[in-house]
């Protein structure tokens, strides 16, 4: 039987009088590669920061590793990386080595002394994203791409099972958008980490994942990406609140 790494039962968020999440019941196995799709304002936000324990439910229950979420303490088991390549400052002076490193600040704190041990952790991590050759190159030199493939080795150096990444492929070009979706595909099938996207590119992201969840402040599908695709265009337009238009890539 599969490991349920994430269970969401019940969940209701609001910010004062404005509902982000109601009625909100979502289960993730491990080994999964599920896609979160919505429409902006539809709470995947927020469901992110309940996963990570930045917020807290107003109602409902969530556990993580079969632990109720107000008494795991694991959290080097999640990883999470967000939309830093639309943001970064270029003009930061950090190498590719040194932004990878502070991912290991959680267990070995600050200002303590890397280890051999530490330096193995982090090669390996640039080395599994591909990145190994600019290892010692400044983080502001790459291009967008390369940029999010380090801001996944700094998540990816502390070890989790699993992973969430929210719009990561914002502001990459679309070459690289492909190449991305390679390396998740690849930490997934070959890593076994488990991943959770939040992405508007709907039709690239449902030709990698495995699974899809559509929320728009409850969860309105929840299935494998076959049976989204076979979704009507007026069921799918209603989950948004307006008329889709999906480009599935073939690869």
């Amino acid at each position: 039987m599969t490991e349920t790494i994430v269970e969401l039962k019940n969940i209701r968020y609001a910010y004062e009088d404005k509902i982000a999440l109601k009625d909100v019941n979502l289960s993730i196995p491990r080994g999964a590669f599920l896609g979160l799709v919505g429409p902006n304002g539809g709470g995947k936000t927020t469901l992110i920061k309940l996963l990570l324990g930045v917020l807290t439910p107003q109602q409902g229950s969530i556990e993580l590793f079969g632990t109720p979420s107000d008494k795991f303490k694991a959290w080097g088991k999640i990883g999470f990386v967000s939309q830093k390549a639309n943001a970064f400052n270029r003009g930061f002076p950090a190498t590719v080595k040194e932004i990878v490193a502070t991912g290991l600040t959680a267990q070995i704190g600050y200002l303590k002394f890397f280890t051999k041990k530490h330096r193995d952790k982090v090669n390996e991590a640039i080395d599994l994203v591909g990145m190994l050759d600019y290892i010692d190159q400044n983080i502001g030199d790459l291009s967008g791409g390369q940029q999010q493939r380090i801001f996944i080795a700094r998540a990816l150096v502390s070890e989790p099972e699993f992973l969430i990444l929210d719009e990561p492929t914002v502001g990459i070009d679309t070459e690289n958008v492909q190449k991305f979706y390679e390396l998740l595909r690849k930490l997934n099938r070959d890593k076994k980490i488990t991943l959770l996207l939040v992405s508007h590119d709907i039709g690239t992201m449902t030709s990698y994942a495995n699974g899809v969840a559509c929320l728009n402040k409850e969860i309105h599908f929840h299935g494998d990406t076959t049976d989204f695709h076979n979704l009507s265009d007026q069921r799918l337009s209603a989950f948004y609140g307006h008329d889709l238009n999906i480009v599935t890539h073939n690869h």
